[in-house]
């Protein structure tokens, strides 16, 4: 359910992480310097053939400055991908008469061969259509067109996309093994998530990822050195707690209350007031044993969340290591305890949470025997 505009348009954005201002800068200076002194040096070298610079190099410096790290942006999809788009576009321009047939042939058998041949780069689908609706221009060049001016064009902006990137210090092109001694798995993928454990999950998925196989690699990999670094006897709640509660309102309707136990498949949920104070907890049980005595006519009053909560509710505070929490799960089979701060609700630790913690214990206890 969405509570807000803001909730309906966050679903549409791509979570894509957000640069600091710095380095978005630094990205459209790339693509400004790219763009320019490629498409000068196009000019100095073609002279007088009008189409010596095309749009779909705009689009490749996007991933080029942009995003470098994309397995799209690598050098082999940018010049192998628009070398099949331009000879695509152009074959289809020659044989098929219609405009709008021809350039939509070119695009679905660019993408199906870039597919094909690990050189999927989306700006070549322009390179495609601008080879088919260029104009005679670009239909007098035949197949010229694929050397100059597209691939004239992909080899300079790539060469300055390479010593841009470098001079920032990224890695590009991608370096494709993690381990640079070895080509085993580096220790801790040995003992944890190797490589061929994500390629097979990789082959089991039925859309392509816009991150390589080795940038996963390498961000599962500092994620597990991060997570190892915590010793699980210094876990504390707030270690392990979700932070993303769902909440009842002390003033919901109980109707309300009942739906929201629908939508979300919980036995029980916390209640908070308009301060965003814990107050109790409701249960899924409580809810029905309402419904059972709303006949009678001593109940009539009771239709708040606040009216038939459980005020007594056992918390924890954020910095309590989570050992204490242990005989609430095992001896009294809690499903979940709220972790308070100043008696604000900042998050909540379930029995899943705690059964994973202690199944990543006895992972260190085997690993250390």
């Amino acid at each position: 359910m969405f509570h807000s505009k803001a909730d309906w348009l966050n679903t549409l954005k791509p979570n894509f992480k957000v640069l600091p201002l710095k380095d978005r800068l630094l990205c459209g200076i790339g693509a400004l310097l790219g763009l320019a002194l490629s498409s000068l040096i196009s000019w100095w070298v073609l002279g007088d053939i009008n189409a010596w610079y095309i749009a779909p190099m705009g689009a490749s410096s996007v991933l080029l400055f942009a995003v470098p790290a994309s397995p799209l942006a690598q050098p082999w999809n940018m010049v192998v991908g628009n070398s099949i788009a331009g000879m695509i576009g152009v074959t289809c321009a020659l044989y098929i008469p219609n405009l709008t047939e021809a350039f939509s042939v070119a695009v679905g058998l660019s993408i199906i061969l870039m597919m094909t041949t690990d050189s999927l780069h989306p700006p070549s689908g322009a390179v495609a259509i601008t080879a088919v609706l260029g104009g005679d221009v670009v239909h007098q060049l035949g197949y010229h067109f694929i050397f100059f001016p597209v691939l004239l064009n992909s080899l300079l902006l790539l060469v300055i996309a390479i010593g841009f990137n470098r001079l920032l210090g990224k890695q590009y092109p991608n370096v494709a093994q993690i381990n640079q001694r070895s080509k085993d798995p580096t220790p801790t993928q040995k003992v944890t998530i190797q490589p061929q454990d994500i390629q097979d999950v990789l082959e089991h998925q039925t859309e392509l990822l816009d991150i390589s196989e080795y940038d996963l690699q390498k961000i599962i990999l500092e994620a597990q050195e991060i997570a190892n670094s915590r010793s699980i006897n210094h876990y504390v709640c707030q270690d392990i707690m979700t932070k993303d509660v769902i909440v009842l309102h002390a003033e919901d309707d109980i109707h309300e209350a009942l739906d929201k136990f629908k939508n979300v498949n919980l036995m029980s949920l916390p209640v908070v007031n308009a301060q965003e104070i814990l107050v109790g907890t409701l249960a899924l049980y409580e809810v029905v044993e309402w419904f059972k005595r709303a006949a009678d006519p001593k109940a009539t009053w009771e239709h708040r969340v606040r009216h038939i909560m459980n005020p007594k509710v056992v918390t924890v505070q954020p910095l309590q290591p989570i050992q204490d929490l242990v005989p609430y799960f095992v001896e009294r089979s809690f499903n979940y305890i709220p972790v308070v701060e100043k008696q604000h609700l900042v998050g909540i630790i379930s029995r899943a949470d705690m059964i994973a913690v202690l199944n990543q214990q006895l992972i260190q206890v085997k690993q250390q025997s």
